[in-house]
């Protein structure tokens, strides 16, 4: 069943903010447009919006999701053991390369926040562009089918 796309971040500087946006182009094998994260495996990151929604219930806090530092949000969908899956994003694809680990800036947002994300995929994944062009809010977004996965 597939999930859709809830909200874009772009992080134009190192450590610097994450901005909201209405809509991002994602460019294959380079990253997103105005991103600070550009070419090597890192160049998207995704959170899931139900696993954020879990965590802020566990820290009993409603604080917002932009302060993961991920770029894209997500919801209907696992990402769970995705390593190595294609994720579709309206015509765009992403190949996940791992999971987020959460670091100390995590807790600067929101104490405890960074114990929180450290099982079970909760800080997101990482991915590669293997298809860009352009997304928005409310693209559907699913897992490619293929002999991995």
């Amino acid at each position: 069943m597939p999930g859709t796309l809830k909200k874009i971040w772009i992080k134009r500087a190192k450590l610097g903010p994450m901005d909201p946006v209405d809509s991002a182009v994602l460019i294959k094998n380079v990253g997103i447009l105005g991103n600070a994260n550009q070419r090597g495996k890192r160049q998207v990151t995704i959170i899931e919006e139900e696993i954020w929604q879990e965590m802020m219930r566990e820290l009993d806090a409603d604080t917002d999701p932009s302060s993961r530092r991920a770029n894209l949000m997500v919801s209907g969908i696992s990402l769970q053991e995705s390593r190595g899956k294609v994720l579709r994003v309206g015509e765009c694809a992403i190949e996940i390369y791992g999971e987020t680990k959460p670091c100390e800036r995590m807790d600067e947002s929101l104490p405890g926040l960074q114990e929180a994300m450290q099982k079970n995929w909760r800080g997101g994944a990482f991915g590669v562009i293997l298809r860009g062009g352009e997304i928005r809010p409310g693209e559907v977004v699913y897992f490619e089918r293929s002999e991995n996965n």
